[in-house]
């Protein structure tokens, strides 16, 4: 069996794995552009090498979670690569994260060290002496007015594990092991940590460059953030298994979209539904970009994005003259559940065909038992390969159980798969909210809600969006006497929830509707939706930081 034939079969192998075969088949050549700077596999392969003697030197172990707060830059992808290479467990934390949400997941890895970019350090300052496993801070960049040590923590500065010693090879791991942890929104409790092995990176990023039919010619782009497995995937791993580039933009935006794909020469991006439908919505840019203006499409090709409306796959497509995919479905903790294998046409608004090559996928009742097509019901599943889904959530093995009830992985999903194998997502089963592609827990919300003081009662629910996911509302009750009002409750917000989780709507009632067992009906709030009495937090025109 040649190379080539061992690749494609199937084998498992680790992460620097992949990035040796690049290295011996191109070293110098560009592999990668992170927020402008050009990185080819060697420059990757050399500074990871570097950071990880670092890592090692400090004493870190594999096995050990290694945790960042930084926002898409080149510090963010070497950080990974450095993690990586020691052998330890990367944990990208969102960051928009403060407070409880910040200090949940950095106690909950038990991460042993914390990097930190320099604007975000009076975060760290703030929760690091409330995180007993956290040990040391590492400070990236330069901030205005200098560093606050973290209280009771060591520092060791990222130029210091830049000059540390190299090791000589990336630390022995097995396919099996553990490479980075990405937390989950949450659903009815604290976010939680999805564990996912060398392989399944591997996976993942083989199953989606098949699907886009990516080769060594695309320049794969996306704006997602390096604290999700999408950009994880598509765009550091996947130029790895097709020889091809990667080109990572600091965060989304509508006016740099078209100046980005042709600065990268981008022939695929990765994107998000609702980046799709502001893009094809876009006024601002003609509705064919011409030849030699500013926003012409000289190299784009493919758009990934999902959820994609029929309406608005079909606006992309004849406005810019390129292809769209959305036919994929799947979770962090597993995918891709569905596919749409090359030459498969897809059905209007289906998420593609069941991906049987890699998962056993059914629809079950709430007795888990299995429905006939064309039934709604949760989406369930059970892997085919090994090492292809999560392998459960870090330090919650009740959770862990619990979705894996009768031996089937329990999406929390709604959906249906057709005759012809074919599957729509129709709704969450689980209580909670995406918004703008950050998946947002009620319960969390609510918890920071209540320590207002001045609530007496909270329910955090979606409401229906233009941009075709959800928007999040408050609708709360008033402690006796309380003098609150909506914009100033906003305001309270901003300080205390990350930018994505904070309310567009609030709204103050006399009481919550419950049902029998005084459960508050979200359904109903939902339904309801903005009401005539209902505060809009962007008509208010009230400004915050969005980072």
């Amino acid at each position: 069996m040649n190379d080539d034939t061992i690749w494609r079969s199937g084998a498992q192998h680790t992460i620097p794995e992949l990035l040796a075969r690049r290295l011996e088949a191109d070293p110098d050549g560009p592999y990668l552009d992170v927020c402008g700077r050009a990185f080819t596999a060697r420059e990757v392969h050399d500074t990871a090498r570097r950071l990880a003697g670092g890592l090692v030197e400090l004493g870190i172990a594999p096995g050990d979670r290694v945790a960042s707060l930084t926002p898409n830059s080149p510090e963010a992808l070497l950080f990974w690569w450095g993690v990586i290479y020691a052998g330890a467990i990367a944990v990208p934390i969102n960051s928009a994260y403060k407070g409880d949400y910040l200090a949940h997941q950095l106690g909950d890895s038990g991460a042993r060290i914390l990097f930190c970019h320099s604007d975000l350090w009076d975060r760290a300052s703030d929760v690091g002496p409330r995180v007993a496993s956290l040990e040391r801070c590492v400070p990236i960049g330069e901030p205005g007015g200098g560093i606050e040590p973290v209280p009771a923590k060591q520092h060791t500065g990222w130029s210091e594990l830049l000059g540390a010693s190299p090791l000589t090879a990336p630390v022995e791991v097995k396919p099996s092991q553990l490479g980075t942890f990405i937390y989950t929104g949450g659903t009815t409790g604290p976010s939680k940590g999805c564990m996912l092995t060398h392989n399944y990176h591997e996976a993942l990023a083989r199953q989606i460059t098949t699907q886009w039919q990516a080769t060594a010619e695309d320049v794969v782009w996306t704006p997602l953030p390096l604290f999700h497995f999408n950009a994880l995937t598509t765009t550091v791993l996947g130029p790895l298994l097709t020889g091809g580039r990667g080109a990572i933009y600091e965060k989304f935006s509508v006016s740099h979209f078209w100046p980005e794909m042709n600065r990268t020469g981008a022939t695929i991006t990765s994107t998000l539904g609702t980046m799709a439908y502001l893009l094809a919505h876009d006024s601002d840019r003609p509705a064919m970009p011409k030849s030699g203006a500013a926003e012409a499409n000289t190299t784009l090709r493919l758009m990934g994005a999902a959820p994609l409306p029929v309406e608005v796959d079909t606006v992309l497509r004849e406005r810019f003259g390129i292809e769209t995919f959305s036919g994929a479905y799947g979770v962090t903790e597993a995918s891709l559940i569905s596919w749409l294998p090359p030459g498969r046409t897809n059905k209007p608004n289906a998420a593609g065909v069941v991906n049987d090559a890699y998962f056993d996928v059914r629809i079950f009742d709430d007795d888990d038992n299995e429905l006939p097509p064309d039934t709604e019901g949760e989406i369930v599943i059970r892997p085919k390969r090994p090492h292809v889904m999560f392998e459960g959530y870090w330090g919650m093995p009740e959770a862990t159980v619990g979705t894996s009830r009768n031996w089937w992985y329990h999406t929390g999903d709604i959906g249906r798969i057709d005759a012809d194998c074919y599957l729509s997502f129709i709704d969450r089963k689980a209580d909670y909210l995406r918004r703008r592609g950050e998946n947002i827990s009620s319960f969390e919300v609510e918890r920071v809600l209540m320590g207002h003081g001045q609530l007496a009662d909270v329910a955090v629910h979606a409401v229906p969006s233009a941009l075709t996911e959800d928007d999040l509302k408050i609708t709360a009750t008033l402690e006796p006497g309380a003098s609150l009002d909506e914009a100033t409750l906003f305001r309270w917000c901003i300080d205390a929830l990350p930018y994505f989780a904070l309310p567009r709507y609030i709204e103050f009632r006399d009481e919550l509707p419950r049902n029998p067992v005084g459960r508050v009906l979200k359904r109903q709030l939902r339904t309801e939706g903005a009401t005539p009495a209902t505060w809009d937090a962007e008509a208010s025109g009230i400004e915050y930081d969005k980072r």
